[in-house]
């Protein structure tokens, strides 16, 4: 493992991954291949930028052509996917969207990697293929996937289809499932940066129902130093959740952040819920654990870091919330 190709490398996690490994592994080359979607943006990748470890191609990953030249110019031998249509609210308004960007792109994805015989295929997953997690249960990597959004259910499509490459052509191939991340770089249409933001500008938080969703927040390094250490002592053909085994709700959430900011508690504003809205999500990670991983951060410290980064970083987050996004945020909550 020596040359590795991110797609999606310009987004949240990615991004973050990133800047973690150019960190951790300075001999490591790290190209990042993006299309550059809204939430794919070359100033996440700032502070690297003059890195001679880094690369960047723009490229769609349902381009199979594109893939397999990215993969040859640069003798990739390890293939880490973040690339997808993330946000369930689009997929619901868009399915079609993640189908083909979360389904095609990652079989193109993995097509290369079993014609170039690649060292390793890692797919990024998400804790929403198993559905709605009744209290007190907590999903384990062999339950059932049931998921109950066009967003979950195309993630674990694109994971049917890594494990069958894994089964049917020898593809080394490992999976992670994470928890709902927060910290830097994450596009302000998801709920810390989204109430975070609002919050900053006097703007209510929109609220989904009642607001008692249970969501398990890891600080976004956390996860990555979970992913690399399944990169690197993972075993073939297995899947680790990575969490932090708390749950918040999501209106305690809300509050913190009001908090932290000090501003009121009148900015929260309950509105219609989304359509089947997953109520509660909870992982065991002690499949991951066992290879030595924990969450270094709690909750509190990660929401505190989050918040202060988007304060802090105003001319980051500033410019988004105008054009295509204020559309969607009509679009999205205009109505509720």
């Amino acid at each position: 493992m020596q040359n590795l190709l991110v797609t999606g490398g310009a987004g949240f996690i990615g991004s973050n991954f990133v800047h973690y490994m150019l960190e951790k592994y300075p001999a490591y080359r790290i190209v990042v291949y993006d299309v550059l979607t809204y939430a794919g943006r070359m100033e996440n990748l700032a502070l690297a930028q003059g890195n001679p470890q880094l690369s960047f191609v723009r490229g769609d990953i349902c381009d199979i052509d594109a893939v397999r030249a990215a993969v040859d110019t640069y003798q990739i031998d390890t293939i880490i996917n973040f690339a997808a249509e993330t946000h369930v609210d689009r997929s619901i308004l868009a399915p079609d969207a993640v189908v083909r960007t979360n389904v095609n792109g990652t079989w193109a994805l993995l097509e290369v990697a079993r014609e170039r015989q690649l060292e390793r295929f890692h797919q990024i997953s998400t804790d929403e293929v198993y559905g709605a997690i009744p209290a007190p249960q907590r999903s384990t990597e062999g339950d059932p996937l049931e998921p109950r959004s066009p967003y979950s259910a195309s993630k674990a499509g694109a994971e049917h289809l890594v494990y069958a490459y894994f089964i049917t052509y020898g593809l080394p191939v490992t999976m992670t499932r994470g928890s709902n991340n927060i910290g830097p770089f994450h596009y302000p249409e998801k709920a810390v940066p989204l109430f975070t933001t609002n919050a900053i500008d006097d703007i209510p938080l929109p609220i989904y129902g009642d607001g008692l969703q249970m969501r398990d927040y890891q600080f976004v390094l956390d996860h990555c130093e979970g992913i690399d250490l399944v990169l690197h002592k993972g075993a073939l053909g297995e899947t680790y959740n990575v969490g932090t085994g708390v749950e918040t709700a999501n209106i305690d959430m809300a509050h913190k952040i009001l908090r932290i900011l000090g501003k009121p508690e009148s900015l929260l504003q309950h509105v219609t819920d989304r359509a089947g809205h997953d109520r509660r999500y909870a992982l065991d990670c002690s499949k991951l654990r066992a290879l030595g991983w924990s969450s270094r951060h709690s909750f509190d410290q990660a929401l505190e870091r989050t918040v202060r980064w988007y304060v802090e970083h105003e001319g980051w987050w500033r410019p988004i919330k105008s054009g295509e996004y204020l559309e969607y945020y009509k679009q999205q909550y205009g109505a509720r």
